[in-house]
């Protein structure tokens, strides 16, 4: 029942919003894997905290429902497999990497 308290609400441009703390939970794991991944492949994704969460949001997505990864022993916390969001958020870091080092390697650096 924890997860299903309602933290906030409110009304944004006529759509009514409901935060609740299985959410904020959700979106800190996402916050600490995101930056986690970041630092084992050595490479920032854009927008700094947000573009970590918005990798670790999707890297969970893809390896809980598109590729379905299965990892005996992993740890679970409030319902996200931690191992599982980890690797999901590498892969898209490691991609990021490999899709903008090019246009990276080229620039020179400021005198």
């Amino acid at each position: 029942m924890l997860a299903d308290t309602i933290v906030m609400t409110g009304n944004i441009l006529g759509y009514h919003f409901v935060v609740t703390l299985g959410e904020l939970i959700y979106f800190a794991i996402a916050a600490i894997v995101g930056i986690v991944a970041e630092f084992i492949v050595g490479w920032r994704l854009p927008l700094g905290v947000i573009g970590a969460i918005i990798a670790a949001l999707i890297g969970m997505w893809l390896t809980a429902n598109i590729l379905i990864i299965n990892i005996p022993g992993d740890p679970v916390f409030y319902g996200v497999p931690i191992i599982r969001a980890l690797i999901g958020a590498i892969v898209l870091v490691a991609l990021w990497h490999l899709i903008t080092f090019r246009s990276w390697a080229r620039r020179r650096r400021y005198v």
